[in-house]
């Protein structure tokens, strides 16, 4: 079949004075729409190959939105190809035609997005924040410019990066080069325009981050606007800006000034890649007015180019033509308006495509998952295919020359004219560095004596770089270096460069080693090379490694190589656990931790662990000694709360399946089955539990559960720890709850146990049992000094999914009333009643404040709740005899959180003695979830993270970008708050999905010009 073509080569080209040739950077034009100005040959010969020695290591290799820096992006011009490195930092320049490295230039950070050629200069964005401009010729740099207000550092996707990482990919039109830094709204976004030949800035736009507007949820509003994560494409007077997952914004592109951003009107839409097509701009599949922002076509998923009116679609198996058309309608009123369509006029099958694609001529490049093709439009046929190693995503034309890059770090370059022995370029050797023998018996007793082989290092002072080369030699550290002096750094990089263990192992920066501006707490080791040689630390140095020292456990290990001294870091002093569902057993939903707001970055990385649905309600994640535990679909896994790195993984087939539904049932009925205590974890599955070093997820004890009194096996269902005692229920399996929303399998989520009991948590072994004389609720359970509170209550059966079985024997036809219960007091140790209280014990939850000697009563009254959970009410006990101190009839939405003596439950405010009512002003966005509680913060979800800080007049905040999930998994404990991502099954279009770590306003970052 022949396709119709309308291929038009009087597009808009690079505003620059280039030769038609040159392909200047990403797409090719402005507007990126991967149209090269010249013409291709029918059949391409490979004239060389490079691979790189470590392939790309994209920011969110999960992520299928985020797809900028899945291979090294190139430009081309003057006969030289210019690409970074996500792993190393370095710019590249090679010669088109062999292929040859002529220069390579260091940057401060990974490069993950394409360079812009203007006239003889190269301009390239880092994630350390800085546009660099170099000489195209030599690299030699002319100047650079920071993004964000200061250096400040914080740990990013495996890196430490700029607190505002240069994530708008350059691009330069009529001589003026934009740009943006900040992928947090909250922390701030600059998007700047500047001269290309002088650098003189000529607009900053740093307000809109912080718009407060819609959010992706329909009713959800926040201060959480525009980010800058993709290339930026300019189309006419327009600036867009890709925000990551989202839909891109639109900005004046002479004076910067906001236009729109169609966040919410796109609730699952949007994704990096944008192109300019004319008056419209395609992005993530689909076609927007320009003008208005208004979704015109939904073309569908696969690659783009465009020429002229005729636009380009790859689907990964046809190669599709559409043309844009405009016509005179009318509007709902009648009045003339311009009507924009696209339409598809014809299709070619079994084409290769899906991941790149560009124009020359008459000649379509289409790029697959292994394979590249040559379509000739006019023909309709390919005229020629080649296989590349890996997944070809960036495609780029210059001088007759294709060239190719792939997420294996493959870069290829095809011509017109056969080669009769194409180049392949291998990654050298790494050298065999010869071993200073002082250094390397520092870096062996360092190894030896701190017990630290793994993490994350700072070498402080760090010169040529050779301690930290024999400590990744030596270990499987990442080693962050610094040093003060430049040339120092230079000869660093390359000693590390040539070893193979630059960006890969270990980065250097340059800075002041005494204020390195890195993020507090990362370093699980702190050495110092310059150390070793008698530079001793000192003063403003020494506290700067203290700064840079993990908490529990982080080890400084510095002085001159025959005196080295070793310091190993307690925990933080104040900070706070989360080592139970509800913070501690004693449900009280609150830590005491100090961390207040604003709230900002310490570290974040990609989502990397399979989770249930966000509608699942799965567990908690939890904190305890420095490390955060967080389960998934198939695994509990240990991470390094102060780095984020993953310490270990154990694997549990099929344990939270249950929970990957839509019931919206969960832990909110089952109560968790994992917990910490000491130097353990434990977690319960099916009929045992599974005691769990702590610091390396081995197994370090198997605990059946006990039999039901009549013998039969039991499954394990309530668990939590303290002081030495395990403690657990025996399941009622008869006990099957309806879902709250949508219909699910609600046949492993028991809500309801018949058996409570206590084991020594290092053994197993059973100390006391309590049978149950009529029922006891999971969520009716509070533990604390030395005690256990319990509601002995017959079971709800209006909750229970089969209500014939419920309604069997009543007079009306309806399952019967909830009946009260017993409330129940038992010592720990020996499971002997302490005392007992029969007298309207109406509740499904207990609280238990020990700093108070009291016990709340209440309902679990939320959103998606089960029947029987009627709220309206609460009760509060004395817990050491068991009275009623008072009883009140409220309204309230969320589960009850106690801080100190205050009860916190939205709307309500309550004084835990007395019941009275506490004035305060509290208002959120929409949010699913749960509030979680610490000293000075309360934590939720509205529209995106919300806070509240009660030590500020600020009123309902926002950290923006990112939403939590719909119960808790937002923890403030350990000085920090944690917020695994828990959006599992969420296509709403918040631009990042995220782990992250927040911490507070302290003053020991080291902020500086």
């Amino acid at each position: 079949m022949v396709m119709r073509i309308a291929v038009v080569l009087s597009v808009v080209l690079w505003a620059s004075p280039i030769i038609a040739a040159d392909w200047p950077g990403f797409g090719g034009t402005p507007a990126r729409d991967h149209h090269a100005g010249e013409t291709l040959a029918t059949s391409l010969h490979l004239a060389w190959s490079r691979q790189a020695r470590h392939a790309p290591r994209p920011a969110w290799p999960r992520d299928g939105r985020m797809s900028f820096d899945k291979s090294s992006r190139v430009a081309v011009a003057g006969g030289l190809v210019f690409y970074g490195s996500s792993v190393d930092g370095r710019v590249r320049c090679l010669d088109a035609e062999t292929g040859q490295t002529r220069w390579t230039f260091a940057t401060g950070g990974p490069i993950r997005f394409a360079p812009a050629v203007w006239r003889d200069r190269l301009f390239v964005t880092s994630d350390d924040g800085y546009l660099y401009c170099l000489a195209t010729a030599n690299g030699v740099l002319q100047e650079r410019w920071r993004g964000g207000p200061t250096d400040q550092r914080v740990m990013g996707n495996g890196h430490v990066i700029s607190r505002w990482p240069a994530r708008g990919g350059v691009v330069i039109a009529d001589g003026i080069v934009y740009w943006a830094a900040g992928i947090w709204q909250s922390e701030g976004i600059f998007i700047r325009a500047q001269k290309a030949d002088s650098g003189k800035l000529l607009w900053l736009n740093d307000k809109s981050g912080g718009i407060e507007m819609p959010q992706p949820h329909g009713g959800a509003t926040a201060k959480s606007g525009v980010t800058a994560q993709g290339h930026l494409v300019v189309v006419g007077n327009r600036l867009l800006v890709p925000t990551g997952r989202a839909v891109p914004a639109v900005f004046d592109r002479t004076t910067g000034k906001f236009l729109f951003y169609r966040l919410q009107q796109n609730t699952h839409r949007g994704a990096t890649a944008t192109m300019g097509h004319g008056r419209v701009f395609i992005n993530g599949g689909l076609a927007y007015d320009l003008a208005t922002g208004s979704l015109l076509k939904g073309l569908g998923a696969g690659s783009v180019a465009s020429a002229g009116k005729t636009l380009w679609r790859g689907t990964g198996t046809a190669l599709e033509n559409w043309e844009l058309t405009e016509r005179v309608g009318k509007d709902r009123k009648g009045k003339p308006v311009t009507v924009r369509e696209l339409k598809r006029h014809s299709s070619l099958a079994d084409v290769p495509g899906g991941q790149g694609m560009l124009v020359a001529g008459t000649t379509v490049v289409t790029a697959g998952k292994d394979r590249i093709a040559l379509v000739d439009a006019a023909a309709g046929k390919v005229t020629w295919t080649h296989q590349v190693g890996g997944v070809p995503h960036d495609l780029a034309v210059s001088d007759g020359r294709l060239f190719v890059s792939t997420d294996s770090g493959r870069l290829y370059c095809f011509g017109g004219k056969p080669v009769s022995k194409p180049v392949h370029y291998s990654p050298s050797k790494p050298d065999a560095e010869r071993d200073d023998p002082v250094i390397a018996a520092a870096a062996t007793r360092i190894l030896e004596t701190s017990g630290i082989s793994s993490g994350y290092c700072v070498d402080l002072g760090c010169g040529d770089g050779r301690l930290a080369s024999q400590l990744a030699r030596n270990s499987e550290l990442f080693i962050f270096a610094i040093d003060p002096d430049p040339a120092r750094v230079a000869d660093a990089r390359r000693r590390l460069a040539s070893a193979g263990l630059l960006g890969n192992r270990v980065t250097v920066h340059q800075g002041r080693i005494e204020a390195t501006r890195f993020p507090k707490y990362i370093a699980n080791l702190v050495v110092s090379q310059r150390g070793l040689a008698g530079q001793a630390l000192a003063g403003k140095l020494d506290a700067e490694a203290k700064r840079l020292q993990r908490p529990w456990g982080g080890v400084v290990a510095v002085g001159p190589a025959d005196g080295l001294t070793f310091d190993t870091r307690k925990g933080l002093a104040g900070a706070g656990t989360w080592n139970h569902q509800y913070s501690t057993p004693a449900n009280t939903l609150c830590s005491t931790d100090p961390i207040r707001g604003p709230l900002r970055v310490l570290w974040f990385h990609d989502v990397n662990l399979e989770l249930p649905s966000r509608h699942g309600r799965a567990p908690s994640p939890l904190f305890h000694r420095g490390r955060l535990f967080v389960e998934g679909m198939d695994a509990l896994r240990g991470v390094d709360a102060y780095n984020g790195r993953t310490l270990w993984e154990f694997a549990l087939p099929g344990v939270l399946h249950p929970y990957n539904a839509d019931h919206i049932v969960g832990v909110s009925g089952t109560g968790s089955n994992f917990c910490a205590n000491g130097d353990s974890v434990y977690v319960r599955e099916k009929g045992v539990c599974y005691r769990l070093d702590a610091a390396t997820g081995k197994v370090l004890g198997t605990f059946p559960a006990p039999p039901h009194a009549d013998g039969k096996k039991a499954l394990w269902g309530y668990i939590a720890c303290e002081n030495g005692l395990l403690f657990g229920s025996l399941i009622n399996e008869q006990h099957i709850v309806r879902h709250a929303w949508r219909p699910a399998d609600m046949s492993r989520l028991f809500t309801e146990s018949k058996t409570f009991f206590a084991m020594d948590a290092r053994t197993g072994k059973l100390k006391w049992r309590y049978d149950a004389k009529r029922s006891i609720r999971h969520n009716a359970i509070a533990i604390g000094d030395g005690r256990v509170f319990l509601i002995d209550r017959d079971r709800a059966l209006i909750d229970l999914l089969d209500q014939k079985a419920a309604r069997r024997g009543a007079k009306d036809g309806k399952p019967p009333a909830h009946a009260t219960g017993e409330l129940v007091c038992l010592d720990a140790g020996t499971g002997k009643p302490a005392w007992q209280n029969k007298k309207d014990i109406f509740g499904t939850v207990l609280v238990f404040s020990q700093q108070h000697d009291m016990l709340l009563m209440s309902y679990q009254s939320t959103r998606f709740k089960l029947p029987s959970e009627v709220g309206g009410r609460m009760a509060v006990f004395r817990a050491t005899e068991g009275y009623r101190v008072w009883d009140k009839k409220i309204d309230y939405i969320t589960r009850p959180l106690v801080n100190d003596r205050t009860i916190i439950t939205q709307p309500a405010r309550l004084d835990l003695l007395t019941g009275e009512d506490e004035p305060w002003s509290f208002k959120r966005s929409y949010g699913c979830g749960q509030m979680a509680g610490s000293k000075n913060l309360l934590l939720f979800r509205s529209a995106t993270v919300g806070y509240f800080d009660f030590t500020r007049k600020a009123g309902t905040e926002n950290f923006g970008g990112i939403r939590p999930g719909c119960w808790v998994n937002a923890l403030p404990a350990g000085g920090l708050v944690f917020i695994p991502d828990a959006s599992a099954g969420c296509r709403c279009s918040y631009q990042n999905r995220s782990w992250v770590a927040l911490q507070g306003p302290d003053d020991d970052t080291a902020d500086g010009p």
